[in-house]
């Protein structure tokens, strides 16, 4: 069997929000598998779901940039929120944004496209590595364009004009006005920043997440005792009650809670006497995916637990 240390039961709670003696529970029924613990917290009703995906695990910037019918954004890491603050890190950042939008959202080809004042954006990066003193990555990109319509940013928790922990580009298509348009894409790309939705619309939804999910929803009906008729039907509630939430167009708008998504689009069309499609949207999320690294106060952790710690 895995040693469960103290470390683990830390990182497990961070990332589901359940208790400590729950989480080390958990990683001793799945044999300090991380992933499957978390899962195993869920199907028992004691971890939030996804809620890695949503948590800011890295200090850096997310900045976007819009120019005509294209629009790009990029995730800039660093060590401290500290650096973040740095006008030359801001800098950075900024001219980065505007060339990424000749980058089609590969992130090499950004790495090596020329910085203003000379050299690559990747060797500016190693200078001011060097002159910060302190690590840096550019993370990611990605890029959103129409033919005819607008692309809309939107940055939550700005540190600076176009910059800051959450960013989101909204792609939207038409021969709408287009204040029409922007206002519309501001307000979705708002919905998107606090509803986080996983894709465009169901059909988008990745097959494996959807699996895992069906998997989840199978553990929790079977302890309800019901018959398995009505343990299959609890499962695909819960599968289309997850699609639903989920996906984009189906959300619930968040400035009423009540209205689709899709329904606020196509009224916005009817309204205008053109239609409107939403095409696509990006967010990024300053440091999702990323683990942070452990503090040094496991010990503590370890007391409060019960945990043993590693010897070194």
């Amino acid at each position: 069997m895995a040693e469960i240390t103290a470390a683990s039961v830390k990182e497990l709670r961070e990332r589901t929000g359940a208790g400590m003696m729950d989480c080390k529970k958990a990683l001793a029924e799945t044999n300090g598998d991380m992933e499957a613990a978390i899962d195993w917290l869920r199907t028992k009703g004691l971890a939030a779901a996804a809620k890695k995906a949503g948590r800011t695990a890295a200090e850096g910037l997310v900045g976007v940039a819009v120019e005509g019918t294209r629009g790009a954004v990029v995730e800039v890491n660093s060590e401290t929120d500290f650096v973040a603050k740095n006008e030359q890190f801001q800098d950075f950042v900024r001219e980065v944004s505007k060339l990424a939008l000749a980058t089609d959202g590969d992130i090499d080809a950004l790495k090596s496209a020329a910085y203003p004042g000379g050299g690559t954006v990747e060797q500016k990066l190693t200078d001011n590595i060097a002159t910060i003193g302190e690590n840096q990555s550019l993370r990611r990109t990605a890029v959103l364009e129409v033919a005819e319509g607008a692309v809309v940013s939107y940055v939550h928790n700005a540190a600076a004009p176009g910059m800051g922990k959450i960013g989101v580009l909204v792609a939207l298509e038409g021969s709408a006005p287009a204040d029409t348009l922007q206002q519309l894409g501001k307000q979705l790309a708002m919905h998107i920043a606090a509803a986080n939705p996983l894709a465009l619309d169901a059909d988008e939804l990745d097959a494996e997440l959807l699996e895992r999910e069906r998997a989840i929803a199978a553990e929790k009906a079977k302890e309800s005792g019901k018959p398995a008729n009505i343990v299959e039907k609890m499962v695909d509630g819960a599968i289309a009650k997850f699609k639903k939430e989920s996906a984009l167009l189906s959300q619930l708008f968040v400035m009423d809670n009540k209205t689709p998504v899709s329904d606020v689009v196509a009224q916005c069309g009817k309204d205008c006497g053109q239609p409107v499609h939403l095409k696509a949207f990006k967010r990024f999320q300053l440091g999702e995916g990323i683990e942070k690294k452990q503090d040094d106060f496991a010990a503590e952790v370890a007391a409060a637990s019960g945990v043993p710690q590693p010897v070194a």
